[in-house]
């Protein structure tokens, strides 16, 4: 039996990652699962999930102490999407997997009591910053292939339940490759053309989306001013490949790329009430998260 492993993943504050090691030691002792390292209410649940997930996988494991280490202990860990390589680490530490096979992998994946993994956000984020740090392969919740493989060098491996992970590492199971997705005829957006009138607001919002600048509008209700507001991204240029997934990895982060728009492709517009909280308009919270202006990043 192995008794130590170690497998990387990434933790998530905000729009900032941090790579992080899920360490796993397995000793004599009273049985159960002791978790250390910083980590939220929320990681230390994945003990029993990952547990239980396992054992209804088909997975027989000695009972045994089993310590826990999220490395580096001075980052606060949050999120579902520690239970994958939590399981992952915990199989490599019994030697059901070998330390050689969990070289340059990545894992992130939140597990159900029976064995399946579900979606998690930031995966477009988590796999750009392993391309970055050297990793070249990355395991991911089948539901979130899409946004993974939106990215060249890197290997995004999409599974749908922990057993099929197992085996992918083992070289027994090859994930399907996702077909590309199909592009969308035209732009969806409203019309610049359909406003009529308004010719001083209009030559406004077109020299404002030229130069990139920022617009104020003002005047009584119904005069256009959301109308003109609306139909400008419609005439500002096409996004970049650069600024598609610049976009995409905050929306990614937020859970809102989904299997039908894994990537965004127009500029985005945001609308948000005049009653938003400072925390949704500018972003931030007890967990970080993007907020209204962030969502609007390089659109309206």
């Amino acid at each position: 039996m192995r008794l130590y492993s170690s497998v990387t993943t990434i933790s998530m504050m905000g729009l900032t990652l941090y790579q992080v090691a899920v360490e796993t030691d397995v000793s004599n002792g009273l049985p159960g699962i002791s978790m250390v390292g910083y980590a939220s209410s929320q990681v230390k649940e994945a003990q029993e999930r990952v547990r239980t997930a396992l054992k209804n996988s088909g997975f027989s494991l000695p009972p045994r102490k089993i310590t826990v280490n999220l490395a580096p202990a001075g980052v606060r860990k949050e999120g579902a999407h520690f239970d994958l390589p939590l399981a992952l680490s915990i199989l490599a530490a019994y030697g059901e997997i070998l330390g050689k096979e969990l070289e340059g992998v990545m894992a992130a994946g939140e597990l159900a009591l029976n064995g399946e993994v579900n979606p998690v956000p930031g995966i477009l984020p988590m796999a750009d910053y392993a391309r970055r740090h050297g990793i070249q392969r990355m395991i991911v919740p089948y539901a979130n292939q899409g946004e993974g493989q939106l990215l060249p060098g890197i290997q995004v491996a999409g599974v749908r339940t922990v057993r099929e992970a197992y085996e992918y590492l083992k070289g027994e199971f090859q994930p399907e490759r996702l077909p590309p997705a199909a592009e969308k005829p035209g732009n969806s957006r409203e019309d610049f053309a359909d406003i009529q009138g308004q010719e001083g607001a209009k030559r406004a919002a077109e020299i404002s989306a030229s130069g990139f600048h920022n617009l104020l509008l003002i005047g009584p209700p119904g005069t256009g001013k959301s109308m003109i507001a609306r139909r400008m991204p419609g005439i500002l240029p096409k996004l970049t490949e650069e600024e598609s997934l610049e976009i995409s990895s905050i929306y990614s982060i937020s859970g809102l790329l989904n299997d039908d728009t894994p990537k965004v492709e127009e500029r985005p517009f945001r609308a948000p009430h005049h009653t938003v909280s400072p925390q949704a308009l500018a972003g931030g919270g007890r967990i970080p998260k993007p907020g209204e202006i962030s969502l609007a990043h390089r659109g309206v």
